[in-house]
């Protein structure tokens, strides 16, 4: 008969890999030592393998830890959310919800969505991750964000996630005031521009790089920024070129740095989505969220 695998070993195991030490994972839950290090033991011998490599260096995970890792904090997760579900819906406030948002959504909506959801659910806390789709894979497949807002590019996560059309996006391309090229009329004149962009791979991102394929000369993206204000950022304090969506061009203040170009071609549309594990269900306060950015993206 195998034996079980109890919550206390997956959490020990957890915390050790986060905080690097057992000292420190210790501290952290409040155990001794000895006690995390009988959790591990006892879940090493359970799997039949060894989870942490010790050495003078400190502690690490073998190969089987690696892998066993994302799987115990899915597990952990998937707990703490069926655990607030039941709370929230028998009448207890409190948990946590995290989500991710794409950097033109933090800067526009999002303030006025967080307003909304903290009135409704004063006591539940928020977090806000930013930051293209693909960068939040890993936190999606583990659980440790229960949804995403974002824009989608269809293929090979088709599996694993699901994914709901909110609204569609223009885009424009913009350069700093008093940029050499700022009364340019088509891409073919801005080819020979420094260009950032945020990564290709997976998102909007990905959908331009196709459409400036066909031109003669492509554009050739020399910095890849991460976020959008590391992008603007790049772009307010040099010659950079950057694309960002309309949302972002109508801000109040855009016009005192930058000017989006009012070029001969149409970009691509963006299409954002509520992006989240196909085998994943939110709490009430994380669907209540949801259903606020499904109001203000499609009003």
């Amino acid at each position: 008969m195998a034996t079980p695998i109890k919550l206390n070993q997956l959490r020990a195991f957890v915390e050790i890999n986060r905080h690097g030490s057992i000292r420190a994972a210790s501290r952290f839950l409040s155990l001794s030592q000895p006690a995390l290090t009988k959790s591990i033991r006892e879940l090493e011998d359970a799997l039949g393998a060894k989870l942490f490599i010790r050495s003078n260096q400190g502690i690490h995970l073998t190969e089987c830890g690696k892998g066993f890792l994302q799987r115990a904090n899915l597990i952990l997760e998937e707990l703490r959310i069926a655990r607030e579900d039941i709370q929230q819906s028998i009448g207890l406030i409190g948990g946590v919800v995290n989500i991710g948002v794409a950097g033109s959504l933090a800067r526009t909506i999002m303030p006025k969505i967080i307003t909304q959801f903290h009135r409704d659910y004063p006591t539940v806390k928020l977090r806000v991750v930013e930051g293209q789709l693909l960068t939040m894979l890993p936190q999606l497949r583990q659980g440790e964000l229960d949804f995403t807002v974002n824009t989608y590019y269809p293929g090979s996560l088709d599996a694993e996630l699901s994914f709901e059309k909110l609204m569609e996006k223009e885009y424009k391309v913009i350069v700093r005031k008093g940029h050499p090229k700022t009364h340019a009329t088509c891409l073919e004149e801005l080819v020979d521009c420094d260009w950032t962009m945020p990564t290709p791979k997976g998102t909007y991102y990905r959908s331009l790089f196709e459409n400036f394929s066909s031109l003669n000369k492509p554009p050739v993206f020399s910095v890849t920024c991460e976020t959008l204000m590391s992008c603007m950022s790049l772009v307010a304090e040099s010659d950079f070129l950057t694309i960002v969506a309309v949302d972002v061009v109508n801000e109040a203040l855009f016009d005192q740095q930058f000017v989006a170009l009012n070029l001969a071609e149409q970009l691509p549309f963006a299409i954002f989505g509520l992006v989240q594990r196909r085998d994943t269900k939110l709490t009430p306060s994380g669907e209540h969220l949801a259903r606020l950015f499904r109001m203000y993206c499609r009003d």
